[in-house]
Parts: structure tokens; sequence; C-alpha cells
């Protein structure tokens, strides 16, 4: 019996065939696209379920509209000139200004000026000895402190008191002559009183002053005006133009100012 037995085969084992490696990264490329769908999913149902953001409001800038100035019709008003030193008035209705201040010069004799009318002032005294007998007039009286001026004004209000008048009427007959503390032109500095050897020496003056920018300040026939009495040794600067006018015309500052508007 075992001689007639078919000889079997012998079977190969089998090789195992080795996967190619495109597949796994075949594989690996399908794992990130499913882990990217799964995660937009997940994103999707996220915005879903979240409350929408409110709107944020957007302020509009405030625009200024300008309105266009209104211009005036009126003429600009002038600015104040300040008047000239040389023509200020001041007698007793017209008072110095308050903080007048004076630049001075000393004269020979030890009396002071403001330093404006030292050269014509002396000029005019030089010229005025061929009416003083050759001798250069004094000034006895220019510029007053108001200390010095009130008590010249109170000393003759005094001597009048002293003749035997009320209060009220050597007052009175004092501001003729001594004006009180502040209605002065000797606190201006551009008044003088002059003193000569001879009478003569004030008609020199009365005819020639002008010429040098002085005028007899107080003539007898314009106390209404002016307010106070003949002073025949009183004159005053107020510049050869101006003295030259008032000389010519026969007026007193008060008129000649009147007449110019000032």
């Amino acid at each position: 019996m075992e001689g007639n037995r078919t000889p079997q085969r012998r079977r190969r084992p089998r090789r195992r065939r080795r996967r190619a490696p495109y597949r796994r990264v075949l594989g690996m490329l399908k794992l990130i696209l499913s882990v990217a769908v799964i995660w937009f999913g997940v994103q999707v149902v996220l915005k879903a379920v979240r409350p929408p953001e409110e709107p944020v409001a957007i302020q509009p800038e405030p625009v200024t509209i300008s309105q266009p100035e209104e211009v005036s019709s009126a003429e600009p008003e002038p600015p104040a000139v300040e008047p000239d030193w040389k023509l200020r008035l001041v007698n007793r209705w017209n008072p110095v200004p308050e903080g007048y201040e004076v630049e001075l010069a000393q004269l020979p004799n030890g009396e002071k000026v403001d330093k404006r009318i030292y050269e014509p002032l002396m000029e005019m005294l030089e010229a005025a000895k061929e009416g003083n007998w050759g001798e250069l007039p004094i000034v006895a009286s220019g510029y007053r402190t108001p200390e010095q001026q009130q008590k010249l004004y109170e000393d003759k209000i005094g001597a009048y008191t002293a003749l035997g008048y009320s209060e009220s009427q050597a007052e009175e007959l004092t501001q003729q002559w001594v004006a009180p503390a502040g209605y002065s032109e000797h606190q201006l500095g551009i008044a003088v009183d002059i003193n000569g050897a001879t009478y003569d020496v004030f008609l020199w003056l009365q005819a020639n002053s002008y010429r040098y920018g002085f005028i007899f300040r107080y003539p007898g026939g314009k106390t209404d005006i002016t307010g106070v009495a003949q002073e025949v040794w009183h004159y005053r600067y107020v510049g050869a133009e101006a003295a030259a006018e008032i000389y010519e015309q026969g007026v007193c500052l008060e008129e000649y100012l009147e007449s110019r508007g000032g």
C-alpha cells in the first residue's frame, strides 16, 4: 500500500507583500484632512451659537460753521492827541494834569525852569539888557512845587485878612493875583516872573518877547478872560509861531486856543 502512495508536493511558503510607502503618506493625509474637517465643523457651530457683536456707533465730528464778521460802517475814532506842552492851558478853571512831571534846568540865580525853554529864555534876557540900563533882567520866580504855590496862596490870604478883609473877601482878592496849588502855570515850569532895574524893561518885553517864543500872559484888558489881574512881570513860553500870532492878533492865550478849536 505504501508503494501505491502518490507523492505529495511540498507547499512553498508564501512571501508577505510589503506595502508601498506611498500608502502610509496617503493615510496620514486622510487623517489630517479628517481632523481639519472636524475642526472646521466645530468653528461653524461655535459661530452659529455666538451672540452677534453690537455694532460700534461712529459719532460724526461736529462741524462748526463760522459766521462772517460784521463790518462796522462807523468810522474808527481817532486816537487821543496829547496837547502840545507849549500850549497847555492852566488857569483857575483848568488845573495842572495830575502827575505832571518837569525836567528842570537851573538859571544863574538858582531859579529853575523847564529845560526846554532855558535857551530861548536866556536869549531873551540877554537881549532885554537894552531896555534895562544894560543890566541882565532877573527871573524872580520860575518853577514852583505844589507846596511852594500853596504857601504863596495862603500867605496872600493872610495878608488880606490882616488888612481887615473877611476870609471870603481875602480869598477872592488873592485869586486875582495868586492861584492855589494845582492851578498855576509856574508848576508847568514854562512861566517866569521877571524883574528889572527899570520899568522900561517891561515895555521892552511886551514889544519883543514874542520873538523868543514868550507872551505877555496877563494883559490888563483880559482879566475877565484870564481870571488874573494884569501882571507886567509874568511871561509864558508858547513857542515862536504861537507867540507871533498871539502878538499880532492882540489876544490872550485863552482866546488864541479857542480860535484854534482847542
